[in-house]
């Protein structure tokens, strides 16, 4: 991997033991990036995950199970990760948690972590990343937002305010790091085959007494107007490309990656 386009970058990817996350670290992987993943997983499973990645690819793999809803963890994290693979270059904000219920069901401490790992996990990744990045003249911050970032919607108001924020991190970083040499931007997301959203689309159909094909059918159609799911793929591919060259002047930007969703 020697004369790929990242070759030589480190990039932080939380929430990447599966799904979106997952695929994203492995877009890096396969330019060259070294890899750290992130995420609160049973013993073992995360470091499968890290030798899957760099058996496939031939990069540089490490897991790190970090709490992101503690800062002290999330230093540990940066710093460990560092010493063992360099400066990280590239932060990608991928971790979160939700909860489908209304809001008055909602108690103090889901809401409190909600935003510890969705929110300031961002902030803090950033801002300890920040000096290594400036010193290189050379850094990527990627916050994951979602068409909810956009938009309201019933039962998820941890995710559609901590998504929404991101953005508004993802602008000021940016303005802040503007001569720089570091881009910070938001991807912006529909709906993904990932766990969580197939887990939901199960227990629907089983509510319902239909396929899973035809609840995912359902779920869809009134978001996408291609209606199937946004492929992790596509999600990597553009991550990809905000961190290569042609991706050095685009900056403080939210990218839909929707299936036409914000076009309705």
């Amino acid at each position: 991997m020697s004369g790929a386009m990242l070759s030589g970058r480190h990039a932080l990817v939380t929430g990447s033991v599966a799904g979106l996350g997952y695929a994203m670290a492995r877009g890096l992987a396969l330019q060259g990036a070294s890899i750290t993943l992130n995420g609160l997983a049973e013993p073992g499973v995360g470091e499968a995950a890290a030798a899957a990645l760099a058996d496939e690819t031939g990069a540089e793999v490490g897991f790190d199970g970090a709490d992101l809803a503690q800062p002290d963890e999330i230093e540990r994290l940066m710093e460990q990760a560092a010493a063992q693979r360099g400066p990280i270059g590239i932060v990608v904000n991928n971790a979160v948690i939700r909860h489908f219920q209304p809001i008055e069901a909602f108690s103090p401490a889901q809401w409190d972590r909600a935003l510890a790992v969705n929110l300031s996990a961002a902030f803090h990744a950033a801002r300890l990343a920040l000096p290594g990045m400036k010193a290189a003249g050379w850094g990527r911050i990627v916050n994951l937002s979602s068409i909810y970032g956009a938009r309201g919607a019933e039962d998820r108001v941890d995710y559609v305010t901590t998504k929404t924020a991101l953005i508004g991190l993802t602008r000021a970083i940016a303005i802040e790091t503007a001569r720089t040499g570091i881009t910070c931007n938001a991807l912006c997301p529909g709906t993904l085959p990932s766990p969580a959203i197939l887990d939901r689309i199960a227990g629907i159909a089983a509510q319902q007494g239909v396929s899973e094909e035809a609840a995912a059918r359902d779920y869809i159609a009134p978001r996408h107007p291609t209606q199937r799911f946004v492929a992790l793929d596509s999600v990597a591919a553009a991550l990809v490309f905000l961190c290569s060259p042609a991706g050095q002047d685009i900056t403080g930007t939210t990218l839909p990656i929707d299936g036409g969703w914000q076009a309705r």
